[in-house]
């Protein structure tokens, strides 16, 4: 799923190392995000004080204000924090989770690991999200397409969620299966008939794809 399908996606990344800031940025927007950003603290806050943002990923070592401050800041604001630190020492984790951060991730980080954290705050914290003309409630899970309500069953949402979150990621039939199914026994002709059905019920053919010998993908674009 393209992420600027979401109701809410504007990022926010007050960093004051431009190379990790681009990085960020880039790796975001590839996947839909629209991001600004902030190469200090102040400037940081006058962005947060604007209300148009969905996440905010803040460095703690920042020029004028720190990201402690900006998380106290962003608090008021209902701005969900995921700071991103080369303080990575337990103390220092606890510290920010503590303080009310959503998640904590150290310098060096993997840029899949981050667009993966940021989708499951994302989802976490907003719990609306939309998919072209289909329309998802996570709290209630019912899903919508063009306005009409769609009927999947609880294995079927699972499934579709675990797609969504692992989008453009190939991904292997086995883990799907240990995903979504847990430790229930399973062959792979169950999870067959389940991607069919959910390609059928949300006209997925062309997004929802089969990696012949690896198990499926769902493209984002």
């Amino acid at each position: 799923m393209r992420l600027n399908d979401i109701i809410m996606n504007r990022i926010l990344v007050v960093e004051d190392e431009f190379p990790i800031v681009d990085l960020i940025s880039i790796a975001l927007k590839n996947v839909g995000y629209e991001v600004d950003y902030a190469l200090d603290g102040e400037k940081g806050a006058n962005l947060i004080e604007t209300g148009k943002y969905d996440l905010a990923l803040l460095d703690i070592m920042l020029p004028k204000f720190n990201g402690y401050e900006l998380l106290d800041y962003a608090k008021t604001m209902e701005l969900p924090v995921i700071f991103i630190t080369a303080k990575g020492q337990l103390k220092d984790r606890t510290k920010g989770l503590d303080m009310g951060a959503d998640d904590y991730i150290v310098k060096p980080f993997e840029v899949e690991e981050l667009i993966s954290r940021v989708n499951a705050v994302i989802r976490r914290c907003h719990k609306k999200i939309e998919l072209g003309d289909i329309q998802i409630n996570l709290e209630s899970r019912i899903i919508k397409k063009q306005g009409n309500e769609i009927k999947l069953t609880p294995k079927e949402f699972n499934l579709f969620i675990y797609l969504y979150e692992n989008q453009d990621k190939a991904l292997k039939r086995e883990d799907i299966l240990e995903k979504v199914w847990s430790d229930e026994e399973l062959d792979s002709q169950t999870l067959t008939l389940h991607i069919q059905r959910i390609r059928k019920k949300l006209d997925l053919n062309d997004r929802l794809r089969t990696i012949h010998g690896v198990g499926y993908i769902f493209r984002g674009k």
